[in-house]
């Protein structure tokens, strides 16, 4: 089940981006300020976080995403994580299928996602092209000297004629 994140899940989202063992403390530190602003203003309009929770109603995933300011229709994704006992059992799946629906619910056209090119993302790159998302652009060297930000691209308008 997907659900908006609530402050009893922190600790848990906290947890599992340390478990999933790919984020820099810096990486982490900024996912919980998206959490932190998200919980304490709640008439922001920037973040939407949602967690996803399994059979035991217990929080296995998590995923934050908003409107690209200055845009019509388009959609970041920020930070998409399942914990790793969790991973290749349809979570992350089903959290992108959730952003797009509730995308596509206010008119949005697209959605875009930026990561990097080390190789501890291979996974990551590989599961957002098995559901669709196209590399679109590269930027050599943008997070550091040998780590490309990778921005992946997925219209929905193309979706729904499929």
């Amino acid at each position: 089940m997907v659900r908006p994140l609530l402050s009893s899940d922190r600790e848990a989202v906290k947890w599992i981006l340390v478990e999933v063992g790919i984020f820099t403390p810096a990486e982490i530190a900024c996912a919980l300020e998206q959490v932190d602003i998200y919980l304490q203003q709640p008439n922001q309009q920037d973040y939407r976080l949602v967690v996803i929770e399994n059979a035991k109603a217990e929080v296995a995933g998590f995923m934050s995403y908003g409107p690209t300011p200055l845009t019509e229709g388009t959609y970041d994704l920020y930070w998409v994580a399942v914990a790793p006992r969790y991973q290749r059992k349809g979570y992350g799946k089903l959290l992108l299928q959730y952003l797009e629906k509730q995308v596509e619910k206010e008119n949005g056209r697209m959605v875009l996602i930026e990561t990097s090119s080390q190789p501890k993302y291979s996974g990551t790159r590989e599961f957002y092209e098995s559901l669709g998302y196209r590399e679109v652009a590269r930027i050599p060297d943008f997070y550091r000297p040998g780590d490309d930000r990778i921005t992946y691209l997925k219209r929905l308008e193309e979706k729904k004629e499929k």
